[in-house]
């Protein structure tokens, strides 16, 4: 895991609003998404990371991308 890409990820999701929609969108593959976007990640990356956020996080993050959260997207 690269730790480093992910956090850089998550980074760039959070200022970018077009990055945020295509995340959102049904059916987004966050993996994919993140290549195009230049970073290196995998789904398992992602999935730890997820199990790290809080309660309140996991809460904001049903149903999609949570500006509040460190990263959350349905992938």
């Amino acid at each position: 895991m690269s730790e480093k890409q992910l956090k850089a990820f998550i980074a760039k999701v959070q200022a970018d609003k077009p990055l945020q929609d295509q995340l959102n969108a049904e059916g987004a593959d966050a993996v994919a998404i993140a290549k195009v976007a230049g970073f290196s990640i995998t789904t398992e990356d992602l999935e730890a990371h997820l199990q790290s956020l809080s309660d309140d996080e996991l809460e904001g993050v049903a149903g999609g991308f949570c500006s509040g959260c460190a990263f959350a997207t349905v992938y």
